[in-house]
This record gives C-alpha cells, structure tokens and sequence, in this order.
C-alpha cells in the first residue's frame, strides 16, 4: 500500500517506521527543511510513562484562576477572540472531574508503558543512539499541598502496574545528589527507575536516516496546501514544493502526523479536532561543573518543569554536556516569539536549584506548539474519512507515546488490531472496534 504521512516531528517519522517494516511504500511530507524542526526539536526530553497526570485535574480550574495574571504562571490561559480556544477551555474543564483525570491517566500510562517497550525494542533492533539515560524520573516536591496531592495519581499508576514510589527527602537526595542543594525545601519525592530520558531530536534524525535506508521517501520544504476529498475518501495532497511549483501527490492511505497544524488540514474535510497549541519553552545550557549537575531527570512539580542531562561524544572522544530545562504551557494561539519573562523564569529557577552547575549565560532557548487535546489523550486511529489516519494531539508526552503510537497507528492501517489497550479511533477493515473517550468523540469519528 502506498501511505503518504503528513509531517516529520515524532509521530510523524515513527508512523513512517513501523509502516515501513509493514511492508507499505511510505513518503513523509513537511514544510521543514528537515525532520523534527519544530515542536521534536528541543523538548524536555523525558519518556515519563509514570508521571503522566494530564493538565486536566481537579485541582487544575482554582490554579488556572490563579494564574491567570501571572506572565511566569506554569499554565496561562492567554485569553482570546478565538472561538476555538474557548471551545477547548470548556472541554478542559469538563476533563477535570475525578472520573475523567482517573480514565485519562489510565489511557495515558497504558499508551506509555506500551510505547516504552517498543522504543526498548526498536533501539535493540538497531542499535538507535540518542543521548539516552535509563536513570529513571524523579519527580520533587517543594510544597506540601502539591506532594499531598500527588499521592493519589501515584496509587493510581501502581494500580495500573507502574512502580511509582514515595519516597523521603532524603532518599531523593540519595538517588540526585545535585538535589542537596534544596534539601530543606524538599517535602516528598516519587521515582520511577523504569522510565528514561534521551534527545528527542537526535532520536528523529537518526531514526529518519533508518527510515531512508529503507526506502521511505522525505519530501522536506514543501508546504501542504489541501487534502482533495472525494465522497468520503481523499484522492490526493497539494502542495507546493522548495521552489514554490505546485506538486500533486496520490497515495491509498493518509497519516495526518502534523501536531498543532493538523486541524487547519483537516477542518475542509469535516473534521473538527479537539487540539489547541501550547506553547513550550526549554532552555538548553553546557555543563561546567558535572558534580553540581543533576544525572537523573527530574520533575519540578511546583513549577511545571523537567529536567534531563545530554552527554554526547563525537568521533574524536570529545564530550559535550549539556543541560534541558522545559516546561509551561501557554495557551495563546499560533505564534512562537520568546517570551523574556517566561524564560528568565526557567533561568532563575535552574540557577536556584543547581546554582553553578551550567554556564546560563550561552543558555539556548527554544518554544514550541505541543498539539494539546483537553484531556492530554491523543487522537490516534482512523477518521470518519476512509482513507485518512490521525496520530495527532500527543501535548506534552509526544516523546513519551511516539514509538507505541506509530505502531499501532501502523496496525491500524494495515487492518491489524493493536497490541495495547486504548481508546483508538475506529480500528483498521474487519478488526474490532475500539471504545472511545470524549476527547475522541469530540472528531465525530465512527469506529
């Protein structure tokens, strides 16, 4: 089968993936010069299966408030004449009853535990190298209220087979020594050794390169202009290619891979995606002092940050270390221009942390627009049109849910039921159908 994929971020080169290994003739398509050059290229770098608690809590509507005038604040709401983000507001807020945050964690540890063991595989297979580190998550707590309140997600997610601990300031302490610094605003900590970090973008390229050696094709610079239905299928994609001419390009299947650009494709179709952007930002510094740096990654609950440590050596044994701290979400629309309060707050809060651990002052920074459904759970699965495929919507946990959602997004396509339990869209001809949680139902998409 011929399957063209709309995008080359994460999920957009793993669907390519595991569709190659499926036997399709695959071509990717996206208006980057290169793969993973917008919301894959400098996230936080955590695959994080067990401290996956969607934005969408209880406790979330009060904060939001809260927040709402704080230019620094971990989630800002930036207020527009947008229909469209309002309309995802209320689908939030209705995602913040205990029910639907104890289904959607249930969806999202599945997902990433699945997705976990297919990135273990695949890196097996061949040998895939990213600046990995298999050191688990630690996830800190330097308010009371926060820790109390994290202690049942954490139940949660042993419930659902993770080994997600409890554990002492002081065993925090043991496990990231860099941590001593704050030890006395320590309250609690939970870790997890089973989950990883690694570079995301790095991981990309190289998987791509993996992908070209098979034969998958990469049509990068070329912008996607319209998906041409006919009936209730698509019979191609326009597009434009680097030098502005006007291309035309035919498959059996389409894989709408294209983050928070995916709705704009798919409203003329008649599809309404629950997905709005929200702005990420990570700063990116070297390492000078390695024994003030932290090793393992970490969560800064307080504050909505993650932290995860790069070591990468070149050819001639040189080493580069490097720190990433991101984190926040900013919902204001499309645009991507840094803001300065925004990222002092990242420098201020890594300077009291791990004070002279990196040098701040060559720190990188970086936004991006994670494709954010209300619930944090992703569209992934077939639409209502019968030859388009959705793997979109992944928010903060892309990385996490990249390798396990184009697996199973390949199965789909190919009319295979996939290996994990999750609310897909409809199932591949003549598989069962899969049930569906709201944020699904909101596609108006049959299974």
């Amino acid at each position: 089968m011929r399957v063209l994929v709309l995008g080359s971020g994460l999920l957009g080169v793993t669907s390519a993936w595991y569709l190659s290994q499926l036997g399709h003739e695959v071509t990717v398509i996206d208006r980057q010069a290169s793969p993973a050059a917008e919301t894959s290229h400098a996230n936080g770098g955590q695959i994080s299966v067990c401290h996956a608690e969607p934005w969408a809590n209880p406790s979330a509507p009060l904060k939001v408030l809260k927040w709402l005038a704080k230019e620094d604040a971990p989630l800002l709401f930036r207020l527009q004449a947008d229909p469209r983000q309002w309309a995802w507001g209320l689908q939030f807020l209705r995602e913040c009853t205990p029910a639907r945050a104890r289904h959607n964690i249930g969806q999202l540890v599945r997902l990433g535990t699945y997705s976990r063991t297919m990135l273990q595989q695949l890196r097996r297979d061949t040998g895939i190298q990213y600046d990995q580190r298999m050191q688990g998550i630690l996830h800190f707590y330097t308010s009371q209220k926060e820790f109390d309140g994290a202690l049942k997600p954490a139940r949660q997610m042993r419930e659902l087979g993770c080994e997600r601990h409890v554990i002492s300031p002081d065993a925090a302490v043991t496990i990231e020594p860099a941590l001593a610094a704050i030890r006395p605003q320590l309250a609690g900590a939970t870790y997890t050794a089973e989950d990883e970090s690694g570079d995301a973008h790095k991981f990309t390229l190289e998987l791509a390169r993996l992908c070209e050696a098979r034969g998958v094709r990469f049509l990068m610079s070329h912008h996607i202009t319209r998906l041409v239905p006919a009936g209730d299928s698509i019979t191609h994609v326009e597009a434009t290619d680097p030098s502005g001419r006007y291309v035309q390009l035919s498959a059996d299947s389409y894989v709408l891979a294209a983050g928070s650009f995916s709705p704009a494709l798919a409203a003329p179709l008649g599809l309404r995606l629950p997905i709005y952007p929200a702005k990420g930002y990570s700063l990116t510094a070297p390492v000078i002092d390695p024994s003030r740096a932290y090793e393992v990654s970490l969560t800064d609950d307080e504050y909505k940050l993650v932290f995860s440590r790069y070591t990468t050596q070149d050819s001639n044994g040189t080493t580069e270390d490097r720190l990433r701290i991101a984190g926040t979400a900013e919902l204001g629309g499309y645009e991507r221009q840094l803001n300065e309060t925004r990222c002092q707050g990242l420098l201020r809060r890594t300077q009291e942390l791990f004070p002279g651990a990196a040098d701040l002052s060559r720190g990188q920074f970086w936004s991006g627009l994670r494709p954010s459904t209300p619930s944090n759970v992703p569209l992934i699965g077939r639409s209502r049109v019968s030859n388009l495929f959705l793997n979109t919507g992944h928010g903060t946990l892309g990385w996490t849910h990249s390798c396990g959602s184009g697996k199973a997004l390949a199965d789909i396509v190919s009319g295979h039921l996939p290996e994990v339990d999750f609310a897909f869209l409809g199932a591949g001809p003549g598989t069962p159908a899969r049930r569906q949680s709201p944020a699904v139902n909101t596609v108006k998409t049959p299974v």
